[in-house]
């Protein structure tokens, strides 16, 4: 396995979760295998999303300027099916869920991934 991150932030999602967190305290993301909405990743005060078995910590993302790490899970079986990739947390413009803290930003964040190794 190499020693490249597995999850990373784009300067755009770095920026904007300062900004959560600074209106919500500590934050997760959780990226399930659902359907819609449910397929991107999702940002939550930490602990407010129940992780258990059926997940993997993926990351602790380092964020400049907020103090502690932002762990990121995956349920899983969509863990799976994305082993071989480095998955790229970006934010990009619209409406996302309404369960995602980021939602009456009027941005989403979003997955990009590419294989590990390139």
């Amino acid at each position: 396995m190499s020693d490249e991150p597995r999850v990373e932030l784009t300067p755009e999602a770095a920026a904007l979760l300062r900004r959560l967190r600074e209106s919500h305290g500590p934050l997760m993301f959780h990226q399930s295998g659902g359907c819609c909405d449910g397929s991107a990743p999702m940002c939550y005060p930490d602990g407010e999303f129940r992780t258990g078995a059926a997940d993997v910590l993926l990351a602790e993302l380092a964020v400049p300027g907020v103090a502690e790490p932002v762990p990121f899970w995956m349920s899983r079986s969509q863990h799976e099916l994305w082993s071989h990739t480095r998955l790229i947390v970006d934010v990009v413009e619209g409406r996302g869920s309404g369960f995602s803290l980021e939602a009456p930003e009027g941005v989403r964040f979003l997955i990009r991934s590419r294989l590990l190794g390139t």
